[in-house]
């Protein structure tokens, strides 16, 4: 329960620091978040449904999702994305979320069977212990319907490696230790105060992503790179400014995103689960 504590601890801090809120304004950020929009489109029902955003942070894919007519209730730990969650949901006072609510993705504070599906677009890596994932998991799978559809994302196990290429961070020796640890075990864990290397977290292999979801009763239904390998495109962020640029990096990115010899080469993955019939 100490740990449990002080990792909640670390968590607050880091976010009380780090403004999520525009995380995903740069072009690295504006593939995922693109990536992960057009994942979540293609598996979802079209409205009405209910969507349960665990770990919402600001806002951004709940907002989006009240857009297109859902009903959307976000949940998240940390009383900053609360407050900036309520501020983006008035900036549409026409498609507000549902409510917004400081909560844990282990206890959710909702009945049995009730969503259509359950966003975890960050306790997953969040929660470093097995067991709090796995409780993570068993809460997203009762409060869903049959044949509701969870997406549970994940960082990948070598994400800190390629991190560390494209930024230079492995110039640093404690940087180097990160990837090192990272590669042994997935337990990334940052004793030098940097925010640019993230705070304590779990980096899945694309397997033990797989089998995590499938162990708490789901059926997969894809486990599928997010970013893929748009990093390897020359001028990223110039390129991505471009249309034709930017539809071709992301056609691409969808041809190759289940190949198995490629998936931990995304920096995030994303597993979609259906709740059995």
């Amino acid at each position: 329960m100490q740990e449990q504590e002080a990792n909640m601890d670390k968590l607050l801090d880091y976010y009380n620091h780090y403004d999520e809120h525009s995380r995903l304004a740069d072009a690295w950020g504006q593939v995922e978040y693109v990536r992960t929009q057009r994942i979540i489109a293609r598996y979802l029902a079209l409205p009405p449904a209910v969507v349960l955003d665990i770990g919402g942070a600001a806002g951004r894919y709940a907002c989006w999702l009240a857009r297109q007519g859902y009903e959307v209730h976000l949940v998240d730990p940390v009383p900053r994305h609360i407050e900036q969650a309520r501020e983006a949901s008035d900036s549409q006072p026409q498609f507000p979320i549902a409510s917004v609510r400081a909560g844990d993705a282990r206890q959710l504070p909702f009945e049995g069977e009730q969503a259509d599906a359950v966003l975890l677009m960050g306790p997953l890596y969040h929660l470093v212990d097995l067991q709090d994932r796995q409780q993570a998991l068993a809460e997203a799978f009762r409060v869903l319907r049959t044949g509701g559809l969870l997406f549970a994302a994940g960082i990948s196990r070598f994400a800190s490696a390629i991190d560390g290429l494209d930024s230079g961070y492995y110039l640093d020796p404690t940087f180097r230790q990160i990837i090192d640890q990272d590669l042994t075990d997935g337990q990334h864990r940052n004793p030098s105060g940097n925010p640019a290397y993230f705070t304590d977290t779990f980096f899945h292999h694309p397997d033990e992503l797989r089998a995590e979801v499938a162990g708490a009763g789901f059926e997969v239904r894809g486990l599928l790179a997010i970013e893929g390998i748009s990093y390897m495109m020359a001028d990223l962020s110039q390129n991505w400014a471009v249309e034709a640029h930017r539809q071709f990096l992301l056609a691409l990115i969808e041809r190759i995103e289940a190949e198995p010899s490629l998936l931990g080469a995304s920096p995030h993955l994303m597993c979609v689960g259906s709740k059995p019939q």
